[in-house]
């Protein structure tokens, strides 16, 4: 199961590294030329923020597991993913329809799925030599 969640939050994590960094790389102009016509415009701080927040999310997926400090923020991430996934499933829905949510409801899943199996990270929140001290 171990094998499984890494691969998942590998994989997660370059889907929202992607999707937050063109976000925050593209103009806001760009961003609404490149949707659909019946999309629903979102303001352009608000993306930004959107694409930070996919950004960061991403690296706590992986970062904190990889360097064994704070694991505990890894499910935390994995939730945060998710609060963002269910905006844009339902965001998508009203604007051009339930076929174009499959993407962010499918990414939704997997997040929830990641902050399910590493719950047990949550409690690992104190770095490891801080742990050694502690003995």
């Amino acid at each position: 199961m171990n094998i499984i969640l890494w691969i998942l939050q590998a994989l997660v994590s370059l889907f929202f590294l992607l999707a937050g960094g063109i976000k925050l790389v593209m103009s806001v102009e760009a961003m609404e030329k490149m949707g659909p016509p019946n999309a629903i415009h979102l303001p352009g701080w608000f993306m930004k923020f959107i694409g930070l927040c996919e950004v960061l999310g991403a690296l706590g997926l992986v970062l904190p597991g990889l360097t064994k400090i704070r694991r505990g923020l890894t499910p935390l991430a994995a939730t945060g993913l998710l609060i963002i996934m269910i905006g844009a499933v339902a965001v998508t829905v009203m604007g051009p329809g339930a076929g174009a949510a499959v993407s962010p409801f499918i990414a939704g899943v997997l997040c929830a799925f990641i902050a399910y199996g590493r719950r047990n990270w949550r409690g690992d929140s104190i770095a490891p030599r801080q742990r050694i001290n502690q003995s």
